[in-house]
């Protein structure tokens, strides 16, 4: 396998995970944000990454959120799945399941938490990927995972049978660029931090932007992809702006990005919100009153 196996391509935002006032998955504010997000022109979604709160989830959670997203996607586009594990027999599991229920893709990241070497993290890739049928999308994350993949090692994973895409989502234009340079005639190149370059990786030719903004802000951050591919530069330079202010608003003042991201969705009245899952906490006092103040400024809210 490689980009040619695959037909990935566009803004797939990378959807919340809501959640009952007892902790329970809402299955139904989950299944009606992929509705929305798919009427407003995304070509896909990834559920159960980052942004769906994947390390707060029981693998069983995990496993029922591939079944609900493959419900709620009814065959309208591509589903990429968080199967990323700390050990090789867990995401062996969850990957498999996603095949199983009819998935597209499995999103895997390194191993978290604990250092590890490049040749420690091919093996745990190779490991992973010689058992499971999905096609692989790397995921790069080191602020999260700790682990980050370089350039060089993502071209190392990029010769894996299994290995088709790469989400780059270091935040450095440095490392997405090199990454790109690398691997883009083998893998299908998707940027991650799209509020702060989608625009600039489009234009070098990324395959697509997986981020979390469309879920508060759309079809805005679907247009960080469809404006730059379309030629439309007075409205690309001008999402791309927004989307600066977006990403500074949401991780500055005491808030961090996924409980704003939350905030704001249920301030704009959208379906997908509420309360993360500890240990993260939903947005209060000033927190909250910035936030609420800066949508208003952005002319958002």
């Amino acid at each position: 396998m490689d980009r040619t196996s695959v037909d990935w391509t566009g803004p797939m935002p990378a959807i919340t995970t809501p959640f009952h006032d007892d902790g329970r998955i809402d299955e139904a504010e989950f299944a009606a944000n992929i509705e929305r997000l798919m009427k407003d022109g995304a070509t896909g979604v990834v559920a159960g990454g980052c942004t769906g709160e994947f390390w707060a989830l029981s693998h069983d959670e995990r496993k029922r959120l591939y079944e609900v997203s493959k419900e709620a996607m009814a065959g309208r586009g591509t589903l990429i799945v968080g199967t990323g594990a700390v050990t090789v027999d867990e995401a062996v599991a969850l990957s498999r399941h996603a095949e199983k229920v009819g998935c597209d893709g499995a999103l895997i990241l390194p191993p978290y938490f604990v250092k590890l070497s490049d040749d420690e993290i091919f093996a745990h890739y190779a490991d992973v990927t010689a058992a499971i049928g999905l096609p692989v999308v790397l995921y790069n994350i080191p602020g999260n995972a700790v682990n980050a993949l370089t350039p060089a090692l993502v071209s190392r994973l990029a010769d894996l049978d299994r290995v088709v895409a790469v989400k780059e989502s270091s935040g450095d234009w440095n490392n997405y660029y090199g990454t790109s340079l690398a691997v883009r005639e083998r893998l299908r190149v998707f940027c991650g931090p799209s509020s702060v370059f989608g625009v600039p990786a489009v234009d070098l030719g990324a395959d697509g932007t997986i981020d979390c903004f469309p879920n508060v802000w759309s079809p805005g951050g679907l247009d960080l992809y469809f404006a730059p591919k379309s030629g439309n530069r007075a409205e690309a330079e001008r999402v791309q702006a927004l989307g600066r202010r977006l990403t500074d608003l949401f991780t500055s003042g005491g808030r961090t990005l996924y409980p704003a991201t939350k905030a704001a969705m249920d301030m704009l009245g959208l379906p997908g919100g509420g309360k993360p899952r500890a240990p993260l906490r939903a947005l209060a006092g000033e927190p909250l009153k910035g936030l609420e103040r800066g949508l208003k400024d952005l002319g958002l809210l």
